[in-house]
């Protein structure tokens, strides 16, 4: 099941950045899930499952946040799993809302309306 988890997250990040990137993004941006590093897999569904069980202990009252605040949270949980599987990460790998850029605020926006969808 877990994996499953992590895929809805993945899928919704590569729609994200195939919609909001601009010019042509990195492989490893749009790479499908088997060909996805094992701890960005982990990482994945450890942010899914945070999704979920933020929008099941709210009863689902989730859905009145803005899109900004969507998007803020799985970025914050993002970037504690960079800290948990990556020592000593770049600074762009870990960067606060304020300094991601657009594309990157909108699919990390998608991602959390994806889970909210399944959930």
């Amino acid at each position: 099941m877990h994996n499953e988890q992590g895929r809805v997250f993945r899928e919704a990040w590569i729609a994200g950045v195939k919609a909001y990137y601009p010019g042509e993004p990195k492989p490893g941006y749009v790479a499908p899930w088997d060909e996805t590093p094992e701890w960005e897999r982990q990482a994945a569904a450890a942010v899914y499952d945070q999704v979920a069980d933020f929008i099941k202990i709210s009863d689902g009252n989730t859905a009145e946040l803005t899109r900004e605040q969507k998007g803020r949270f799985v970025a914050l949980c993002w970037i504690a799993q960079i800290h948990k599987h990556i020592e000593n990460p770049k600074s762009s790998y870990v960067a606060d809302w304020a300094d991601l850029p657009d594309w990157q605020r909108e699919t990390d926006s998608d991602i959390f309306e994806a889970v909210e969808r399944v959930v």
